[in-house]
């Protein structure tokens, strides 16, 4: 197609995002049919377990999906065909309305990518073509093809890692250990754990904690001692990483007298001052750590969140809905302060800093190399581009700042971060992304046109690199 004498590539088409012919051949024949290890997810290991099969294209869609959630408010959609009572048809119309305002967003590529590699849908997604386009997906959904199961067979994904709670009892992972040959291992996510700012909640977080351990927790000792009772609970089921999503890593010299005191007046129900959390905060982060080291697990920081900035939908709808931010908080002599005192005693594990604020790129991108000791290639990670950032310039930021300073080659790749069995395209995504940075550094000159190096890195970064850092 041409306008005017200028050729127009196929929206979507077999090169999209691909700017010369190196990037086409390194996508092609090294990226594109590569297996994937979605190593940080928010899929429900329940869906897995019971191989869930979904009613319509609503559910499969829209369901958590807070991306999605946001554009549809930006449009002027009412809450009720977002997350209200709504009905599926309702509620996918008012997304289909939204779609072609989302041009120039991630969510328009992400989009039709979805409904081209899972339904195999071409039409562009409008009002106009959302009775048709909502219809044959409901007909393919009904399919056994398109049980949660299958769905990850038909993405040639190979190992999952969920997002859970310590209290979390991982029935539905033990369940697929014994039936699935896909991979589904929990995280350890505690943020809960130490989440003291509210101590009402926190005291009724214990409890549970409490009885998942089996231990009575009345001291900081207990504390720990419960704890490293349900990191062992994980291990056995196949846990290596951990997760941990913060404003920023905190770091406060604090003894351990002064961290039961802490912890005896919060389970009292005493509120606590800003530097008594960051106290508590940092001495229970810490042992964490160390306790990781011990079972030789991966640990993953998501820094740099604003949460839950609107009071009015956070009373109606709770937290994950759609109303966080990329914040501004001072990262660089907390992080640093904090990976030392793991490293000062060789109590670092294998780390993973990922990145809200694309202002530190170069912060993290800096960071990582001070604690990587020669013990495992790349041990301290810079994460790929994060939430708000996991889309093509975020991406490329993230690349091009970890290449400048640290060794792209030793980079572990994409994840989904996702609540949505419909996001395996991202990684598609961010293949086409890579390839596309690789190839025009060797249009300019800049890379030797080595097609043998270059495709055996982007195979690397695209699975090989995560399948040996996690040693899965």
């Amino acid at each position: 197609m041409e306008v005017k004498n200028i050729p127009i590539k196929k929206f979507l088409g077999p090169n999209f995002l691909l700017e010369n012919e190196v990037a086409e051949e390194l996508y092609h024949e090294f990226a594109k049919d590569m297996p994937i290890i979605d190593y940080h997810c928010h899929l429900p290991p329940a869906d897995l377990a019971n191989d869930r099969q979904f009613n319509n294209l609503t559910e499969i869609w829209l369901e958590g999906d807070h991306y999605k959630w946001r554009a549809m408010r930006a449009n002027g959609v009412d809450e009720k065909y977002i997350t209200g009572d709504g009905s599926a048809e309702e509620k996918f119309y008012k997304w289909a309305e939204t779609v072609p305002h989302t041009l120039l967003n991630p969510l328009y590529h992400w989009t039709h990518l979805e409904l081209r590699r899972y339904f195999d849908i071409n039409e562009l997604l409008n009002p106009s073509t959302a009775v048709e386009i909502y219809n044959e997906a409901n007909t393919q959904l009904m399919e056994p093809g398109f049980s949660c199961r299958n769905i990850l067979r038909k993405m040639n994904v190979k190992v999952v890692c969920t997002t859970d709670d310590p209290v979390d009892t991982l029935e539905h992972h033990l369940l697929l250990s014994q039936q699935y040959e896909i991979k589904v291992l929990p995280t350890f996510r505690p943020d809960k754990a130490y989440a003291v700012e509210n101590e009402e909640v926190y005291v009724k977080y214990i409890e549970q904690l409490s009885d998942a351990s089996g231990i009575t927790i009345n001291s900081y000792d207990t504390l720990l001692n419960a704890l490293e009772n349900r990191i062992a609970h994980f291990n056995d089921a196949g846990c290596r990483l951990s997760d941990h999503g913060l404003e920023q890593l905190y770091f406060e010299n604090v003894t351990a007298a002064e961290v039961q005191k802490i912890f005896l007046k919060v389970l009292g129900g005493q509120a606590l001052a800003q530097p008594e959390v960051h106290k508590f905060k940092c001495a229970v982060l810490l042992e964490l750590c160390k306790l990781y080291h011990k079972y030789g697990w991966t640990q993953q920081f998501h820094l740099g969140a604003l949460r839950n900035n609107n009071d009015r939908m956070m009373r109606q709808l709770g937290p994950d809905t759609g109303f966080d931010s990329i914040g501004d908080f001072s990262q660089a002599s907390s992080l640093s302060s904090f990976l030392d005192q793991l490293d000062t005693t060789d109590q670092l594990s294998q780390t993973i800093l990922y990145n809200l604020n694309p202002g530190d790129n170069e912060v993290i991108a800096t960071m990582i190399g001070n604690f990587n000791d020669g013990s495992v290639a790349g041990k301290v990670q810079f994460g790929s581009g994060w939430w708000f950032l996991d889309q093509k310039d975020g991406m490329t930021r993230q690349m091009i700042a970890l290449s400048n300073m640290g060794l792209l080659s030793r980079f572990v790749g994409m994840l989904t971060d996702s609540r949505s069995f419909m996001s395996y395209p991202r990684h598609e995504y961010f293949r086409r992304i890579l390839c596309n940075l690789l190839g025009k550094d060797v249009v300019n000159g800049e890379v030797p046109y080595d097609i043998d190096l270059l495709g055996d890195m982007v195979k690397n970064i695209c699975y090989n690199n995560a399948k040996d850092y996690f040693k899965f």
